[in-house]
């Protein structure tokens, strides 16, 4: 609670800060507040309260979550240093509009009614359709813009539909009514309720980018500024996924049964189109848009477990792949600014020219494609053992040889970087960039070599 106030307080003095004459001091000031919530996040710790009439709640799955997601902010935010030095005239606006969205965020992962998880989803939503189409001179931009609108409203109606129906076949709204309710439901409504939590898993698989509601992440994230692309892809991600796992854990546990097969059906999915879409790839920021789309998938495995394991690995994965992901939008978004493209071939000699940026994308690319050292290997280990331990070793299998077919689209990259002619000059990165990317890269290696400090926190 303390979070979403501090937020909301600081997102609307952020606005009035956009009529400084300079905007160089904005950046600083809103890695400062941020720090300020991360903090009062961190405090609530250890505690269990309600508020809002118990329609949101604050405990350990709550600041978690919420801490990765504020993090993943503060990672991001000083590769808009591009619009500092520019004096970009909506700098303001652009920070104002990713912290309200973070409103939305902390209210995904801690709401204990529908009616706050949809209040949550379109205040995180809204934001983004704006950032999406930010660069209006680019043809893109405007099309992603058009694109994650017009879709977003619809699997919006989609949600809405669905918990109408719940609604109807259990008459609340709080998940652990409906969750009594469920347990003994009447025959006659069990269509209707299943019904609801099939729309509003449709719903919620749209938000975080799963196989088949994925069609509009590919468009999205190439036409969208690269800068509000990590943040779409690592903490929309991670409060869509902790939304989604609380909801079936805590309101329709007792029906596991019945939606399990839909659940794990789009887990395989996802995991097949998001690594097989990204082999075909040529452009860096589409093959990391197919990329989001498999760990959809691989996060899902944890749902589709559903076991005492399931939060734990979430919430490492989360931040594993959050990081991970961030350095290497980081480090595109500097070799796109400096040569034009973001295709592969835009990396060629990046490991002569900037031995940094090609370290920091190459230890990026090995924790996603989950190779040991990294935080991306004990998430995925730490995935499957939960599917392990509900003796789904053929789910295992299958994201094994994904994770194969991973590791070659991922390392086509560190191929351009290391084996092939520099294309380019030396690409200028600024020295709180390169120490945030460094940073990431510390983390990273940290959670691949003493996993034990970021796992079983829940």
């Amino acid at each position: 609670m303390t979070s979403i106030i501090l937020l909301s307080v600081f997102g609307i003095v952020n606005l009035f800060l956009g009529f400084m004459k300079s905007k160089k001091a904005l950046l600083p000031l809103v890695l400062l507040f941020l720090l300020v919530v991360l903090g009062a996040t961190v405090y609530d710790w250890g505690q269990n309260k309600t508020f809002f009439n118990n329609m949101l709640a604050v405990d350990n799955y709550t600041v978690g979550f919420t801490a990765v997601m504020v993090l993943s902010t503060i990672f991001i935010l000083p590769f808009s240093r591009r619009y500092v030095v520019g004096e970009e005239a909506n700098l303001a606006e652009y920070y104002s509009l990713l912290i309200f969205s973070l409103v939305g965020g902390v209210m995904m992962v801690g709401y204990e009614n529908l009616l706050m998880l949809f209040l949550g989803i379109e205040i995180m939503s809204i934001p983004m359709y704006v950032l999406a189409g930010a660069d209006k001179r680019n043809i893109l931009s405007n099309e992603a813009a058009m694109k994650y609108f017009l879709m977003g409203s619809f699997f919006t109606g989609v949600i809405l539909f669905g918990m109408a129906l719940i609604y109807g076949a259990t008459g609340h709204f709080y998940l652990v009514d409906i969750a009594n309710v469920a347990n003994n439901i009447d025959p006659n409504m069990a269509p209707l309720l299943l019904m609801g939590i099939l729309l509003v898993l449709i719903g919620i698989t749209f938000k975080i980018g799963a196989a088949p509601f994925h069609f509009w992440t590919p468009d999205v994230y190439e036409g969208t500024p690269t800068l509000f692309t990590g943040y779409m892809s690592t903490v929309v991600k991670t409060a869509g996924i902790a939304a989604f796992y609380k909801l079936m854990n805590v309101a329709f546990p007792a029906v596991y049964q019945e939606w399990f097969p839909t659940v794990v059906a789009i887990t395989v999915l996802t995991l097949l189109v998001g690594n097989i879409g990204a082999v075909a790839q040529t452009s860096m920021k589409r093959m990391l848009a197919y990329s989001s789309i498999s760990h959809a998938g691989y996060l899902m495995i944890a749902l589709t477990a559903f076991n005492d394991r399931s939060e734990n690995a979430i919430l490492f994965y989360s931040l594993a792949y959050g990081v991970a992901t961030i350095a290497a939008f980081g480090v595109l978004k500097y070799v796109a600014d400096e040569r034009g493209s973001d295709d592969y071939s835009s990396f060629n000699g990046l490991g002569k020219t900037n031995p940094l940026l090609a370290f920091v994308m190459t230890v990026s690319m090995l924790s996603l494609a989950g190779i040991p050292l990294t935080g991306g290997f004990f998430g995925k280990l730490f995935l499957f053992s939960a599917a392990l331990e509900k003796d789904m070793l053929w789910l295992i299998v299958v994201a094994v040889l994904m994770s194969a077919v991973g590791i070659y689209y991922y390392f086509r990259v560190i191929i351009a970087m290391y084996m092939r002619e520099p294309v380019g000059a030396r690409v200028a990165v600024d020295p709180f960039a390169a120490f945030t990317l460094i940073s990431l890269i510390v983390l990273t290696v940290l959670m691949g070599v003493v996993p034990g400090l970021f796992s079983d926190l829940l």
